[in-house]
């Protein structure tokens, strides 16, 4: 049937349409290298990427079918991918609180709807929606940090004017003014220096920690003792101290009135984090700590039914110690009675032995209380009515992230077969043994030990011998989705 005829029928009207369509088509594709906004879509504002491309094809060869390129192999330092990524940022814009803005803990909007501060709601993370998109300025005079170790015991200062001198990387001279009679940190010529000094390290952290290994030989740092929280830190100088004894410390305390306490301890190169005992569980696994120190840190652990203690007891490993440095232990007065009272009873709740005390001393000494976490469940057996529950199995399993405090006694860990996990290997042999932790399953032991080898060689052989960083002018590192932290 001829084409003509075809098309005169309506039954083939779409025929019509079709071609049109089809030529329509073989326009644009042939004219696409001439106007490719055709097929352009708008970036976001704030980002802009520029790519430099090759020469486009020629006319003839624009619907020819690329040939598969022979796959070439080069060194990294020889590669020249020819693109270049630039990205528009703006400044944060929040006055005199810029150089401090963190957004989750300065959301101001969330913190005036809170129903309560009470559980101190208000120190606790609350991420606005959608997060913001600027960037944090430098503080006014920003230096490059002292390098490791000479920093864990000075930060340098920047004259503000003719008589005044601050901490330039982090301008906050009101925390020094607080702490200057416990001889936290002082000025020395243009540095800050922290001496070891605190409110309950009358004579220095030095003395302060053999003082907890004359009072608890089984404390051996660096041996038994590897992994350690420091609750309310300071300016973390526990911490830092205990590194010369082969101890690692994650010390913290909220964002309050003392400002620039974390910020001092990562400026000085020693690990901390912001955080508070609140409302919800801290962020770290259960059973993860050897042993947790606070010193006169300022959480009311009897409070809400002892919720915060009990925190502790999730995170301390059975058979770790708490070490409590604070007033209640050998002040008379009536408040310190009441919590010291308090306390007796909450620990004994949750069969927590006192290993040690030191309440008689005379005004070169402080007074602490030492606690032990029971490693096997003989003593919850007896009289349950006085004890809080035992958490539910499933809770073992729950991440602790944005999770509430509960009011029960977590189970001690066991393995595959229902026996209760022992104590770690000394360090360093901790380090490359089994941990007791792992799944049951038949490879767990296999993948963890490949792991290991994997990261120890690509450490060694890359990330020290391969990249461009000077690694004597980096200290503090984070490591994101770390797995086991090889």
């Amino acid at each position: 049937m001829p084409i003509s005829v075809l098309l005169s029928e309506r039954k083939y009207s779409f025929l019509c349409l079709a071609s049109i369509l089809l030529i329509s088509f073989a326009f644009l594709l042939l004219t696409y290298t001439s106007y490719p906004f055709f097929f352009a879509f708008p970036l976001p504002s704030d980002v802009h990427v520029s790519v430099s491309s090759p020469p486009p094809p020629s006319r003839s060869s624009s619907l020819q079918f690329p040939t598969e390129p022979e796959l070439e192999t080069q060194p990294a330092d020889h590669l020249d991918l020819n693109v270049s990524l630039n990205i528009r940022w703006r400044a944060c814009r929040l006055g005199s609180v810029t150089v401090d803005y963190i957004p989750c803990l300065d959301n101001s909007k969330a913190i005036k709807q809170l129903k309560s501060k009470k559980h101190l709601e208000h120190r606790e993370r609350h991420c606005p929606k959608p997060p913001p998109r600027c960037l944090v300025p430098l503080p006014k005079s920003y230096k490059v940090p002292v390098q490791w170790p000479q920093s864990r015991d000075m930060v340098s200062l920047s004259l503000l004017d003719t008589t005044t001198f601050y901490f330039c990387n982090v301008p906050h001279p009101k925390l020094v003014e607080y702490k200057k009679e416990q001889n936290w940190v002082r000025k020395s010529d243009d540095y800050f220096v922290f001496p070891g000094g605190g409110t309950q390290f009358k004579n220095g952290v030095t003395a302060y920690i053999d003082f907890i290994t004359e009072t608890v030989p089984a404390i051996k740092w660096g041996e038994h003792i590897r992994v350690v929280l420091d609750v309310g830190c300071g300016v973390a100088s526990f911490g830092g101290y205990l590194l010369d004894r082969d101890v690692v410390t994650m010390s913290f305390a909220p964002k309050d009135e003392h400002e620039a306490q974390i910020q001092f301890a990562l400026e000085r190169g020693i690990p901390a984090t912001l955080s508070v005992i609140g409302s919800k569980k801290l962020t770290f696994p259960d059973d993860a700590y050897d042993l947790i120190h606070c010193a006169r840190c300022r959480v009311h652990w009897e409070e809400d039914g002892g919720k915060p203690l009990l925190e502790l007891n999730r995170i301390l490993r059975p058979g770790g110690f708490f070490v409590w440095s604070a007033t209640p232990v050998y002040r008379n007065d009536e408040r310190d009675r009441y919590v010291w009272k308090s306390m007796v009873a909450l620990t004994q709740s949750i069969c927590w032995k006192v290993v040690a005390k030191r309440d008689n001393f005379d005004s070169t000494e402080i007074g602490l209380v030492v606690y032990q976490k029971p490693s096997s469940y003989s003593c919850y057996a007896h009289d349950r009515t006085k004890r809080p529950p035992l958490c539910d199995r499933k809770t073992k399993k729950e991440v602790s992230w944005y999770k509430p405090l509960r009011h029960c006694t977590s189970r001690l860990p066991v393995d595959s077969n229902g026996n209760l996990l022992g104590w770690p290997s000394p360090w360093p042999h901790r380090l490359r043994n089994k941990p007791q932790s792992l799944p049951a399953e038949p490879d767990a032991e296999a993948i963890f030990n490949e792991d290991t080898k994997h990261w120890a060689a690509l450490v060694s052989d890359v990330y020290f011998d391969a990249l461009a960083i000077n690694w004597a002018s980096i200290r503090n590192v984070m490591d994101m989705n770390a797995g086991y932290g090889g």
